[in-house]
């Protein structure tokens, strides 16, 4: 009987087989590990996620240079991946990208894109639109109506055209208009801001018509599924009643519950709780899913979640902050993936498939752009600032993409049509920053007052206050001839910046009135008000005249992320709670001065631009700038092993910094973390270089680099005591201005200063101790042209420096030193009191730099005996230098050790010595504005 023979093996065959275990080896028992597996797809899953990954992020460094948003690259390489490009490598497709795994894919995608439009929701503001309802909604209304008519009117021959008769004409209608009159808000708010537009009236008023035509746009999308998914009129009818009824309840029940939840918790105060985020997340998932099950798309209800989140205390940026990582790295890409699954412009192949895309991206635009400027025009904008406005309102994104891919989930779009308006989306949000930033340069905006601006006299008050600063020419001139700066701009990065600047700041107050002259002024003021103690009230102590102004700018970075923007567009906000500017605002405030507040978010290559431009509009005279040094121990790392030293140029310098270098390795690895091996944050001051020497670069106001050497955990300064200025005073313009610096200072009884006058001579001309105003100007650098440097940037660059531009700034050099150290001079009531704290000197010397090191070494020990403290006023010397350091200054790195060439090239060569060398003391490296005339 062989057949049940056969039959007892099988089964026994079967049974051992059943008890065997799966094979686990994966690869290495030769397992394809990109092998689709139902049961377990998290291996092909991982695969797919860094290959989107890596696609999107490579496309993003070469587009972010060219200023476009990160959508661009994520749209760009979904559709890489897809059949358009990758998809045509033989086994791709098969392999990375298998149709069975799409819906592990889609699912993940999916729930990203929920938590996207939370975000969305989050990002709208209902109070931009109350605060400018009258141009905001005309805009935005213009921007529908206009667009929606265009896409309605060119559905009828697309849908002819390429569109099978079982789809219904008025669905297609009503996605092709939707898909049309949409406007991309998450990627306007990144371009406002990236242009820096968001305190113009432009950016107002686009940034206000934004969050109005998302909010109808989403409301359209609604009701384009619900008609679709019903099956008659009347349920359509239905779904929209219900889809009302859960947003009412939503805006007047649940908003109100979640707000007393979220006092009730803390999180309005000190960020979201836990619990708070427990709730949070299930309300966002629950609402999503009921606007699913009703025939509404689920990413409406996320949406309505995120409207209804209080914005008290930041809470939406807190929550946008705990989530957007996450988002905007692995799920938005994956959606666009999937989206770029489905797009193959291999299928636009013949001449009436172009001619029918050239039609939608024309008439895309000139709808949109068309009727907001128009709009904007009839508002009373001036042409130019209503085309930008149609220009940015013509932004699609990656809202566009969710709405076509919604249209194409639902059948109502073909995979031929689909591609097309994939197209139209992808080059209407290419051209927008680069038509924005033709259309409206910075020459020609008009900056909004910071509430309730008033559009049409906007561009009166901007005349009225350049105005004013022009009427201001003659006091200006009158107080650069007097040397003494009154204005400043204070930049504050840091919460670490805060004490080196408020100790600065006290510096440059002005001297208070002697005792006896306050009480004169007192009791003036009593006798004068005599009016006032009849009424029994209290006379105020008099006010002293305000002689100083500082304008604080609080810089941030502006990110790729979501929370940066929503920062950026809620400015006021910030400024009112910001603890830096508080602090300093404070501070100010105790010590009677008037303190100004900006802040400015911008990408970090703009940082520099920022404040540049934020002095010019101030009208400031010098710009504070703090470098403080990263937390980091002096004993982390070891000693150089350098056991070099360079043979001593004669007996005064000989041994002047030797006795140190036993113990002391590069103080530069402290401080701009150049040099240190193996430690995290190597480059933090090293990147912050590059702000300060695009700051040098792009200043046209004179600048000031406070290098704060005492390092967060190090040994506290002295408190209280006197400060001793020290100024090597080489000459050049950089030098001048440190000179006049410290004479300001000195003012102030508690300062005094030191000024050495150094020139580099041979060794025998110092040993014979001539000091004859002829050995100061010629010396062996003749033929030598100006020390700067010409690197990458950003750096300053200056123009050529001629014989005759040497000379005059020498003579510039002689004229500053003669007018403070000539006899008449102390006489001189605007100079006399401070020049009688100063002690002024020349020297000779074949190494600078090393005199100069050892003074400074030497005043830091005596200054620190007598409880006081030292600042080494420098300039940085990078343009019509006097003396070319170049060679001394590699005696001195070789001996101490080596620095990196970015924080020379920002310091300067004099300051560069003297950090390398240990000396503790603070240094403020000058450079005067290029467009001074000092020379």
């Amino acid at each position: 009987m062989p057949e049940f023979s056969r039959a007892v093996l099988d089964i026994a065959r079967h049974a051992i087989y059943k008890r065997e275990a799966t094979e686990q080896g994966g690869l290495l028992s030769g397992q394809d590990p990109t092998k689709v597996n139902t049961a377990d797809p998290l291996r092909l899953w991982i695969v797919q996620v860094g290959v989107i990954i890596l696609t999107t992020q490579l496309l993003a460094l070469g587009l972010r240079k060219m200023k476009q948003p990160k959508v661009i690259a994520e749209v760009i390489g979904g559709i890489l991946l897809g059949p358009t490009a990758f998809g045509r490598v033989p086994g791709f497709t098969e392999h990375i990208f298998p149709q069975d795994s799409r819906p592990f894919l889609s699912l993940v995608a999916n729930i990203g894109l929920c938590l996207f439009l939370f975000l969305v929701g989050l990002e709208i503001d209902a109070a931009v639109i109350k605060r400018n309802a009258r141009l905001s909604v005309t805009v935005a209304m213009a921007g529908m109506c206009l667009p929606f008519g265009f896409g309605a009117a060119l559905a009828v021959p697309l849908y002819h055209q390429f569109i099978d008769s079982s789809i219904k004409f008025t669905n297609f209608m009503l996605f092709t208009g939707v898909a049309y009159s949409i406007t991309a808000f998450p990627v306007l708010c990144r371009i406002l801001t990236e242009l820096k537009l968001l305190d113009t009236t432009v950016g107002i008023v686009v940034l206000s018509a934004g969050v109005g035509n998302d909010i109808i746009g989403w409301t359209l999308l609604a009701l384009s599924v619900a008609l679709v998914n019903a099956g008659s009129g009347l349920m359509a009818l239905w779904i929209l009643l219900v889809c009302v009824g859960w947003t009412l309840f939503l805006l007047f029940v649940v908003k109100r519950a979640l707000y007393w939840l979220a006092r009730r918790t803390g999180s309005t105060r000190d960020g979201p709780t836990m619990f708070f985020m427990t709730v949070t997340m299930l309300l966002l998932f629950g609402s999503a899913f009921f606007t699913d099950i009703i025939g509404v798309h689920a990413i409406f209800g996320a949406f309505l979640a995120g409207i209804i989140v209080p914005r008290e205390g930041g809470l939406a940026i807190a929550l946008t902050e705990k989530l957007e990582d996450m988002v905007s790295i692995i799920f938005l890409p994956l959606y666009f993936t999937l989206s770029g699954l489905s797009t193959d412009l291999g299928l636009l192949d013949n001449g009436i498939t172009w001619g029918y895309t050239v039609a939608i991206c024309a008439l895309a635009y000139i709808g949109k752009f068309g009727g907001c400027t128009l709009a904007s025009r009839y508002a009373g904008f001036s042409w130019r600032e209503a085309s930008t406005i149609g220009s940015l309102m013509s932004c699609k994104g990656l809202v566009e993409l969710i709405v076509l891919n919604v249209g194409l989930s639902a059948g109502i779009l073909s995979p031929r049509v689909f591609s097309m308006f994939v197209l139209e989306a992808l080059l209407l949000t290419f051209m927008t920053t680069p038509a924005v930033t033709l259309l409206y340069p910075p020459e020609f905006r008009t900056r909004a007052t910071a509430t309730g601006p008033s559009y049409a006299t906007a561009a009166i008050e901007k005349g009225a206050e350049d105005a004013a600063r022009r009427s201001e020419g003659f006091e200006q001139s009158r107080e650069d001839d007097t040397s003494r700066r009154s204005r400043f701009t204070v930049v504050l990065d840091k919460i670490e910046h805060l004490p080196g600047m408020m100790a600065l700041t006290q510096l440059i107050l002005p001297p208070p009135p002697p005792y006896a002259e306050r009480i004169h002024t007192f009791s003036s003021t009593l006798e004068g008000s005599s009016d006032l103690l009849t009424e029994k009230r209290s006379p105020s102590p008099p006010t002293l005249p305000q002689t100083v102004s500082i304008d604080a700018i609080r810089l941030i970075e502006l990110s790729d992320r979501t929370s940066a923007v929503m920062k950026g567009s809620n400015t006021e906000h910030l400024l009112a709670t910001d603890p830096l500017l508080d602090i300093f605002t404070t501070f100010g405030a105790l010590h009677g001065i008037s303190v100004g507040n900006e802040l400015a978010i911008v990408p970090f290559d703009d940082l520099g631009a920022s404040v540049a431009d934020h002095a010019r509009r101030s009208n400031s005279q010098l710009v504070l700038v703090p470098w403080i040094p990263p937390h980091y121990s002096l004993t982390d790392s070891p000693a150089p092993a350098s056991g070099t030293t360079a043979a001593p140029e004669d007996n005064e310098t000989s041994g002047a910094v030797n006795p140190r270098v036993g113990h002391m390795h590069n103080p530069f690895e402290a401080l701009f973390r150049a040099t240190a091996p193996g430690h995290d944050n190597a480059d933090v001051s090293l990147v912050h270089s590059q702000f300060v020497r695009s700051l040098f670069g792009s200043s046209k106001t004179d600048v000031a680099l406070f290098v704060d050497r005492h390092m967060p955990g190090a040994q506290k300064p002295m408190q209280g005591g006197a400060y001793r200025l020290f100024v090597p005073f080489f000459g050049g313009p950089d030098d001048r201005l440190a000179l006049e610096f410290a004479v300001q200072l000195c003012a102030n009884p508690n300062i005094s200063a030191t000024v050495v006058r150094v020139a580099k001579r041979d060794l025998e001309l110092a040993h014979s101790g001539s000091m004859e105003k002829s050995d100061l100007v010629t010396d062996d650098r003749a033929g030598e042209s100006t020390v700067h440097h010409n690197t990458m940037f950003p750096d300053t660059v200056y123009a050529h420096a001629t014989t005759q531009t040497r000379l005059q700034s020498e003579t510039a050099d002689n004229i500053a030193w003669s007018r403070y150290t000539r006899a008449e001079a102390r006489t001189d009531p605007a100079f006399g009191p401070a020049l009688s704290r100063m002690e002024f000197s020349e020297v000779g010397t074949p190494a600078p730099l090393r005199h100069v090191i050892k003074q400074a070494l030497d005043m830091s020990e005596s200054v620190a005996g007598a409880r006081g403290r030292l600042l080494i006023l420098a300039g940085r010397s990078r343009r019509l230098a006097v003396e070319n350091h170049h060679a001394e200054l590699k005696s001195v790195i070789e001996e101490h050790g080596g620095i990196a060439n970015e924080v020379k090239r920002t310091v300067g060569d004099v300051t560069t010595a003297l950090v390398v060398s240990g000396c503790q003391a603070s240094v403020m490296v000058f450079q005067a504005s290029v467009s001074a005339d000092r020379e």
